[in-house]
C-alpha cells in the first residue's frame, strides 16, 4: 500500500523550476489534493517562510503530506519536509525529513557545507551521523522545487529537451532529469490555465510503469505554479491537483472561467 502514496514524497521534488528568485517569495503557500481514482487519499501543503542564519535572512520552506478519511484508516501517512536555502542562489543550507508511511519511518536532518561541498546527515532514528561528499550545485528534495521554478532555461526549452540537476536524497546524489513535452490549456478549479507539461524521469519497476510515468502541469506564467501531477503506477494512477494557494509573487493568469 505504501507504493500507492509515493506521490506524497515525490510531490516536493517533481514540480517544476536558480539564480534570481523571480517566481516566488516569502508568504507563498500551496495546498494539493491527492486522489487515487475517485478516492480522496490526502493532502500536501507547502509554505515558504523566512529564517535567520547567523544574521542572514534565508528562505525557509515547510512541507507536510498526510492521508485523510478511510485512506488514513487503512494507511496512515504523515510526512514532514523542511529546507533552508539561500535567497540569491537557492543553494540549501539545511534540510529536515521526518516521515511516517504506514509504519515506515525516517527522521533525518542534513547540514550542507557549501565551501567544502559536503553534507552532514544526522539520523535521529538510528542515532548516527555521517558526512557525504556532494557536487557544487547540489539541491535537497525541497529546494529543488524552488530552484527548478526559476531555472534560467525553463522558458527556452524545445519539446523533447531536458533540464538535469543533482539532488541529494536518501544519502546519495540523484541525477534528477526533467523533460519538456509541450503546452496545454488545462481546466482547473480556478478556470482554464495555460500550462507547460514536463515529465520527470523516474525509475521504472515496482512503483512506476515506465521512466516517463510521471507528468507535471505547470502554469505558463512567471510563477510556474504546479497545477497537476499525475503518476501512472504499476496498479492504477495517482493525481495531485492544486486545491488552494495564496501569496504568489506574480499575477496568476487564468484565461477563462
Amino acid at each position: 500500500m505504501r507504493l500507492k502514496f509515493a506521490l506524497l514524497s515525490l510531490l516536493f521534488s517533481t514540480a517544476v523550476f536558480a539564480q534570481k528568485p523571480e517566481a516566488f517569495d516569502v508568504g507563498e503557500w500551496f495546498k494539493f489534493r491527492i486522489h487515487y481514482g475517485l478516492v480522496n487519499a490526502g493532502y500536501a501543503e507547502l509554505e515558504l517562510k523566512e529564517a535567520n542564519r547567523s544574521g542572514k535572512k534565508v528562505f525557509y520552506a515547510v512541507g507536510h503530506g498526510y492521508t485523510v478519511g478511510m485512506s488514513r484508516f487503512f494507511f496512515k501517512v504523515d510526512d514532514y519536509y523542511q529546507s533552508q536555502f539561500d535567497k540569491e542562489t537557492t543553494k540549501p543550507y539545511q534540510y529536515l525529513r521526518k516521515i511516517d508511511e504506514g509504519g515506515y519511518t525516517k527522521d533525518q536532518e542534513g547540514f550542507f557545507n557549501q565551501e567544502k561541498n559536503t553534507v552532514l546527515v544526522k539520523d535521529y532514528k538510528h542515532k548516527t551521523e555521517k558526512t557525504f561528499n556532494v557536487t557544487e550545485n547540489v539541491q535537497d528534495i525541497v529546494s529543488s522545487f524552488y530552484y527548478l521554478r526559476n531555472h534560467p532555461n525553463i522558458d527556452k526549452l524545445k519539446v523533447g529537451e531536458s533540464i538535469m540537476i543533482d539532488m541529494f536524497f536518501d544519502d546519495e546524489i540523484y541525477k534528477f532529469k526533467l523533460k519538456y513535452v509541450g503546452k496545454e490549456k488545462l481546466r482547473t478549479k480556478f478556470g482554464k490555465v495555460n500550462t507547460m507539461i514536463f515529465k520527470p524521469i523516474v525509475q521504472s519497476g515496482r512503483v512506476f510503469k515506465e521512466e516517463e510515468s510521471l507528468t507535471v502541469w505547470v502554469s505558463d506564467d512567471e510563477n510556474k505554479v504546479p497545477l497537476r501531477i499525475k503518476a501512472d503506477l504499476a496498479v492504477g494512477s495517482l493525481k495531485a491537483d492544486l486545491e488552494a494557494f495564496k501569496g504568489l509573487k506574480n499575477p496568476f493568469m487564468v484565461i477563462s472561467k
